[in-house]
C-alpha cells in the first residue's frame, strides 16, 4: 500500500502524488495506489526518490536534509525531481548537499565548500555574479567539451 501513515487520508496522498509527477506511474501498478511497495516491484532510481519525495510531502517536516538527491539519474528525471523538489521545499529548512548546482539553483543560501572549509556564501545569481569558485564549478557543468 502506497498510504500507510496514519492519519493521512487517500485524497492527500493522491495530491502528494501529483504534486512530484507520479500520479499517472502510480496508476500503471498492479492495484494503483493499493499496490504495495516490495521487492516484485522493478522500479528505477528515479522512480523511487520520486515517491520518496512525495513521502516526504506527506510527512510536512519543517527541517529536510537531503543527500545528493538527483544523483545517478539522467537530465528529464532530474527535471521531474527538481521540480517535485521545489515543492517539497517551500515553506522549510532544508540542507542540501548537492554536486549538480541545478539542484541548489533555488536555494536562498548556497554554502560552497572547498577542502572542507566555506570559502563563499550567497544566493545563485550573487554566486555567479563574484565570478568566483561557485560560478566556474557551475560553468564547467555546462561547457561543452
Amino acid at each position: 500500500m502506497i498510504n500507510n501513515q496514519k492519519g493521512i487520508t487517500d485524497e492527500q496522498v493522491e495530491a502528494a502524488a501529483k504534486a512530484v509527477g507520479v500520479h499517472h506511474f502510480i496508476k500503471t501498478f498492479p492495484n494503483g495506489y493499493d499496490r504495495g511497495l516490495d521487492d516484485s516491484l522493478t522500479l528505477a532510481v528515479g522512480q523511487k526518490q520520486l515517491l520518496t519525495i512525495a513521502r516526504a510531502l506527506l510527512k510536512d517536516a519543517p527541517l529536510l536534509s537531503l543527500d545528493e538527491a538527483t544523483a545517478s539519474v539522467d537530465t528529464r528525471t532530474e527535471e521531474l525531481i527538481q521540480k517535485a523538489m521545489d515543492k517539497l521545499m517551500g515553506g522549510r529548512t532544508s540542507f542540501d548537499i548537492a554536486h549538480r548546482h541545478s539542484t541548489i539553483k533555488n536555494a536562498d543560501l548556497i554554502l560552497v565548500m572547498k577542502d572542507g572549509n566555506i570559502i563563499e556564501q550567497g544566493n545563485h545569481d550573487g554566486l555567479m555574479a563574484q565570478n568566483g569558485y561557485y560560478a566556474d564549478l557551475y560553468n564547467s557543468q555546462f561547457e561543452e567539451n
